[in-house]
C-alpha cells in the first residue's frame, strides 16, 4: 500500500478516535490540570512499554540530540496547548472551544508552508475552508456564536498544537519514540500546575492515557507519510463526531443547518483526503 494511502487511512483513524474523547473529558470531576497530567503520563507508560518491546528505545541513545526537539514537543503541543486549552474552555463555551481550536487547519497551513515547504493548493485550501464552515453550522445549529472571554487562549491553543507537530515532524526519531518522550515531558510539565491547583485521581485519566497513547503513536505515523497541512484538516470534523452520536442516541432535532454543515464536510474531507502530499 503506498505510504500516502498508510498515512491518509491513519489519520482517519485518530479522526474516530478523537471523536470520542470529549465523552470521556466532560465525565471527569477532577481538576482539569490534574486529568490532563495522569492521562499524559499514563498514555507514556503504555508507551515505553511498546517502546522497549519493539526494541526502538535504543535510538534515544544513539541520537541524543533529538530528545531536546522532543521535550519541546511536549512543552508546546502538551504543556501549553492543553494548559491554554483548559482555561480558555473554562472562561468560554463548549461550542466555541469546538469551533475556534478547528482554525488549527489554517495554522497547519501557514506552518507546514513556511517550515516544512509543504504544497498548499486552491483545492486544499477550499477543502479546509469548507471543513471549518461545516464544523460552524453543525456545532451551532445555525445560531451563531457569542464571543466570551477566553476565546483568544482557544484560538492560540492550536497554534502551539501546531508548532509541537512541526518540531516533531523534523524529529529523527520514530513516530513511537516521539509520542513517549512527549507525553513523558508534557505530562511532567503539566504535573506542576496539577499540584498547585489541587490535585485528584480519576479512573477516567486511565481511559483518556489509552486514547491519547492510540491517537498521538497513529497520528506521528501519519504526518511521517503525509503533509502536516492534509493529516490536520482530515482531523477537523472531529468535534462534530460527539453532536451526531447525540443526535443519533439522544434524539436531538436535525435542522437544515446540520444537514448542509454536514455536506460540506463530507466534501471538504473527500477533497483532503484526494490531495497528493507534497513540496514546493
Amino acid at each position: 500500500m503506498k505510504e500516502e494511502t498508510v498515512g491518509t487511512l491513519l489519520a482517519f483513524v485518530v479522526l474516530v478516535l478523537l471523536g470520542m474523547e470529549p465523552i470521556v473529558i466532560k465525565a471527569s470531576p477532577v481538576n482539569p490540570f490534574a486529568f490532563v497530567s495522569t492521562a499524559s503520563l499514563f498514555a507514556s507508560f503504555i508507551l515505553w512499554a511498546a517502546l522497549l518491546a519493539t526494541g526502538k528505545a535504543g535510538e534515544i541513545l544513539e541520537k541524543p540530540g533529538e530528545i531536546k526537539k522532543t521535550f519541546l514537543t511536549g512543552l508546546f503541543a502538551t504543556a501549553v496547548a492543553y494548559s491554554l486549552f483548559t482555561y480558555g474552555t473554562r472562561l468560554s463555551t463548549a461550542i466555541n472551544s469546538a469551533i475556534l481550536t478547528r482554525f488549527e487547519v489554517f495554522y497547519s497551513f501557514l506552518i507546514g508552508w513556511l517550515f516544512l515547504r509543504e504544497k498548499i493548493t486552491a483545492k486544499g485550501a477550499f477543502s479546509a475552508l469548507a471543513l471549518v464552515s461545516g464544523v460552524f453550522l453543525v456545532v451551532t445549529g445555525g445560531k451563531g456564536m457569542a464571543i466570551r472571554e477566553g476565546d483568544v487562549l482557544l484560538l492560540l491553543t492550536p497554534l502551539f498544537w501546531q508548532i509541537g507537530h512541526a518540531i516533531a515532524k523534523r524529529t529523527a526519531y520514530s513516530p513511537l519514540t516521539i509520542a513517549t518522550l512527549r507525553n513523558t515531558f508534557g505530562g511532567l510539565l503539566l504535573l506542576i500546575p496539577a499540584l498547585k491547583t489541587g490535585f485528584a485521581f480519576t479512573p477516567l485519566a486511565l481511559a483518556e492515557g489509552v486514547i491519547i497513547a492510540l491517537t498521538q503513536s497513529l497520528w506521528y505515523y501519519s504526518i511521517a507519510r503525509i503533509n502536516l497541512s492534509k493529516a490536520t484538516a482530515i482531523l477537523t470534523p472531529s468535534p462534530v463526531l460527539s453532536v451526531v452520536a447525540s443526535m443519533a442516541l439522544l434524539g436531538e432535532r436535525v435542522t437544515v443547518y446540520h444537514v448542509v454543515g454536514l455536506a460540506l464536510i463530507i466534501a471538504g474531507t473527500l477533497l483532503v483526503a484526494l490531495e497528493k502530499s507534497g513540496r514546493r
